[in-house]
C-alpha cells in the first residue's frame, strides 16, 4: 500500500513535465518559424519571383483575353498584386506579432471594384496565391503551378475562341422576309438559335445566336440585300446575353 502511494507523486510529476515538454514544444515550433531580422537575399529573391511570375500572368492575360475591352490597368494590377501580396508574406513570416496586426489590418480593407468576367477572378486569385507562395519562400512550387495553371487557361481559353459567337439582330418588315433570313442564315451559318423575337405593327426583329463559316462582313450584306430587310446587325460578344 505504501509502495502504491509512494508512486502516485512520481506519476504527476512524470504527467507534468510531459505536458510542459510537450508546451515548450508548440511554443518552439511557433517562434522558430518567425525570425525578427529578414534577410536582404530573401527579400529580393522573393520579390524577383512574384515579378516573373506577375509579368508571366501579365503576358498570358493579354494573350488570352477575348472580352470587348481590354483593360491594361487591370492586367498591370495583376503584377503590382503578385509582388505586394509577396511582400505582406515575407512581413507576416519575420513576425508573430506582425502577422497578427496585419491580418487585423487587412480584414477591414474591402475592394469596391466589380469583376464582370469570372475570367478576370480566376487571374486576381491566381496572382494572390502566386504572391503568397512566392512570399513563403516555396519558388520551385510557384513556378511549376503557375506554368500549370497557364497552359490550362491558355488551352481552354484560346479553345474557346476558335469558333466566335455572335448575335444577329434583324430588322424585318413581315414574317415572309423573316422566313428568308432564316433560310438564309441556315445556308450560311454552322449552327444558329433564336434568342429574342419581338413583334410590332409593321416591323419584326429577331436576335439569333449564331457561329459563322467565314466571311463575316459578305453575310451581313447578303442579308440587308434581301427583299423586306430593312437592318441587320452583326455582334461579335462573350457568350453573355442579356434578354
Amino acid at each position: 500500500m505504501q509502495t502504491s502511494i509512494s508512486s502516485l507523486p512520481a506519476a504527476q510529476t512524470a504527467a507534468a513535465d510531459t505536458a510542459t515538454t510537450f508546451t515548450d514544444m508548440i511554443k518552439n515550433s511557433v517562434l522558430n518559424n518567425f525570425t525578427a531580422d529578414i534577410d536582404l537575399i530573401r527579400i529580393l529573391l522573393s520579390l524577383s519571383f512574384a515579378f516573373l511570375i506577375g509579368f508571366f500572368i501579365y503576358l498570358l492575360y493579354k494573350r488570352v483575353f477575348s472580352g470587348v475591352l481590354y483593360s491594361k490597368s487591370f492586367n498591370v494590377s495583376l503584377i503590382g498584386m503578385t509582388m505586394v501580396t509577396a511582400l505582406v508574406i515575407i512581413a507576416v513570416n519575420s513576425n508573430l506579432v506582425l502577422s497578427l496586426g496585419m491580418v487585423g489590418a487587412l480584414s477591414i480593407v474591402r475592394f469596391r471594384t466589380p469583376i464582370k468576367d469570372p475570367t478576370d477572378l480566376i487571374f486576381l486569385f491566381w496572382a494572390a496565391a502566386a504572391g503568397i507562395v512566392a512570399g513563403a519562400g516555396f519558388y520551385v512550387l510557384a513556378m511549376i503551378g503557375s506554368a500549370a495553371i497557364g497552359l490550362v487557361m491558355f488551352f481552354f481559353i484560346k479553345k474557346t475562341t476558335f469558333e466566335t459567337p455572335y448575335l444577329l439582330v434583324v430588322n424585318c418588315k413581315d414574317d415572309q422576309s423573316e422566313q428568308e433570313v432564316q433560310k438564309l442564315v441556315g445556308q450560311l451559318a454552322k449552327r444558329y438559335n433564336v434568342k429574342q423575337k419581338t413583334v410590332a405593327s409593321e416591323s419584326i426583329e429577331t436576335t439569333l445566336e449564331i457561329r459563322l463559316k467565314e466571311r463575316e462582313g459578305e453575310f451581313v450584306n447578303r442579308l440587308t440585300a434581301l427583299q423586306g430587310v430593312r437592318s441587320a446587325v452583326l455582334i461579335s460578344y462573350s457568350g453573355d446575353y442579356v434578354s
